[in-house]
């Protein structure tokens, strides 16, 4: 079963949770680099779209695992869900990753316009055109379901960079456009990662035996199908030193409040806004910042998880949404020029803190603990963050 096909609501997102809850430990672990094809994703939880909007979150995902494996057993599953937690971290510590990310893209799509080369390449590639099997049943997964494999998205993105020659940032804005679990950090950290650029001359190859291995036997490429030749992208590339995550302006509980919704987090959990009294509710639909040309089991799904959000809220009594898009933002700032202040979660690095910081729109955020927990680890690679995952846990009262 895929994504697609199951509601985007919390009832929905426990059901899967608990149902691969068995699954989390040794099985997890030996089957979930098996691409076995749509349908066929068993080994793995498919919840990425539900934690990507904290529908249910990391925290509830890696307590089932625990519960039911322990740490030991649960490993693998446990560093999965963490790896999400690192991209956003690592991405939150090093914004200028993100804007020099979307200043290339832009200049990608004006040279498209002219160079007709790049833009008919660019074009066999999305539209399954290539003649490399594989790759052109994946981006029909992708465009028809909102999923793809973690381990056909490695493949992917290597084919996209060494064997199509295509830039990775026109692959990145793809997977963001059509990923029902798009996350700008980890999908931008992962395609840097194939490509040599996250951790700094190590990158990822795709092979003809691996993609064999992995599918299943579903497809047998040929060794010249793909690149022979590969590398990180730019081998005098740098990063930027880390820096301390961002303070955001914290709610001030005298002042009378907006609860802001988005689906940055659709959890519905009024417990990490403690001594605030909210008179409105507001759902802003956001998704379409992405890019244009979205896929439209995006829109659904985000649509989906707002209503189920603000439902919850109102069974919790507080008022009935407001639904609106982020296109015209005098709604969001004629609150504030009322008086009251409008109150979130935490706005990661991404289209829609973009959108707020261009339209000069004054929020108050609240960071989860399982941000404040992770992100101080996430300056370098993911080795520094796994080795601080019991540490973690136990700060998290987990252990």
């Amino acid at each position: 079963m895929l994504p697609l096909t199951h509601p985007a609501d919390r009832k929905t997102a426990l059901e899967m949770a608990r149902a691969f809850q068995p699954k989390m430990g040794r099985r997890y672990a030996t089957g979930r680099n098996y691409d076995l094809g749509e349908g066929r994703h068993r080994a793995v939880s498919l919840m990425s779209p539900y934690t990507r909007r904290r529908i249910i979150t990391e925290q509830e995902l890696v307590s089932l695992a625990l519960e039911a494996h322990g740490l030991n057993n649960a490993e693998k599953f446990i560093q999965e869900v963490f790896w999400r937690s690192y991209f956003k971290g690592w991405l939150e510590r090093r914004p200028a990753i993100w804007r020099d990310y979307k200043n290339q893209l832009d200049g990608l799509c004006l040279t498209m316009e002219t160079d007709h080369h790049l833009r008919e390449t660019y074009m066999q590639a999305i539209e399954g055109r290539t003649g490399i099997a594989c790759f052109d049943t994946w981006i029909d997964e992708l465009t028809t379901t909102g999923y793809l494999h973690n381990h056909a998205r490695m493949w992917f993105a290597s084919i996209w960079i060494f064997t199509l020659r295509l830039p990775w940032e026109l692959g990145a804005d793809f997977f963001m456009r059509h990923l029902l679990d798009g996350d700008p950090a980890s999908n931008t950290c992962s395609w840097r990662w194939v490509g040599g650029l996250h951790s700094l001359g190590k990158y990822y190859e795709a092979k003809p035996w691996n993609i064999e291995k992995f599918s299943g036997g579903r497809f047998s490429p040929k060794p010249s199908d793909l690149a022979t030749v590969t590398g990180p992208i730019d081998p005098n590339a740098t990063l930027p030193k880390p820096t301390s995550v961002r303070r955001p302006n914290t709610p001030k509980p005298q002042k009378s409040s907006v609860l802001l919704l988005t689906e940055e987090d659709c959890s519905a959990d009024l417990s990490f806004f403690p001594n605030l009294t909210f008179s409105q509710v507001i759902a802003l639909k956001s998704s379409h910042l992405r890019g244009k040309n979205l896929g439209p089991m995006v829109c659904n799904f985000e649509d989906a998880a707002l209503q189920d959000a603000a439902e919850r809220l109102r069974q919790q009594g507080l008022p009935s949404a407001e639904f609106l898009a982020a296109n015209n933002p005098q709604d969001l700032l004629n609150i504030t020029h009322s008086g009251k202040q409008i109150v979130t979660s935490f706005m990661p690095t991404g289209p829609l803190r973009d959108w707020i910081i261009c339209q000069d729109i004054p929020v108050a955020e609240v960071m989860r603990p399982w941000d404040q927990a992770i992100w101080p680890y996430a300056t370098a690679g993911f080795f520094k963050v796994k080795k601080a995952v019991p540490k973690v846990l136990s700060a998290l009262s987990m252990l």
